[in-house]
């Protein structure tokens, strides 16, 4: 497959109807022993929420790579969920997705930024590089699919 050159890259806003590529990705992306992916079903009832937005990372041919959910309430600002395909991985593009959360956040009113994420998830140095900070660990919060349970980092940043 190989990484879409970054002018080939497109980051729009995405709606319940993208749903079948957003799907796709999180199935490649999340490995189910850590219980981290979420279902269609969730995402269909959290995407009409107030302050709820989805962002698509799709290439030239409009196949959906990554994607990145988030809401935006009063002051602060929470990214629910970003993935990218593996076969898109290392390659700036869950980077750009981040960027542009951010972007929405601070454009939207808020303050602080949150997330959470699965301890030993490789995707903590890439926030950490954007400035996010340990802000609290919830012990057992992820359950795979084994009934391991995996610890969740919150990290946040002040805009």
């Amino acid at each position: 497959m190989g990484s879409p050159p970054p002018e080939a890259l497109r980051l729009t806003p995405g709606a319940s109807d993208d749903l079948t590529g957003v799907m796709e990705v999180m199935e490649a992306a999340f490995d189910p022993r850590f219980g981290e992916a979420w279902t269609r079903s969730q995402c269909a009832g959290i995407l009409p929420m107030s302050g709820v937005s989805l962002m698509l990372a799709t290439e030239d041919q409009g196949r959906t790579i990554g994607f990145s959910l988030f809401r935006n309430v009063a002051e602060e600002a929470e990214l629910l969920l970003l993935a990218v395909h593996p076969s898109e991985q290392g390659r700036g593009v869950g980077r750009r997705l981040l960027d542009e959360f951010v972007d929405q956040a601070r454009a939207r009113g808020a303050r602080r930024i949150h997330l959470e994420v699965r301890d030993g998830n490789r995707a903590i140095h890439m926030y950490q590089s954007a400035g996010f900070t340990l802000a609290g660990r919830r012990r057992r919060y992820y359950r795979g699919n084994d009934g391991d349970q995996h610890d969740a980092l919150t990290l946040a940043r002040e805009l």
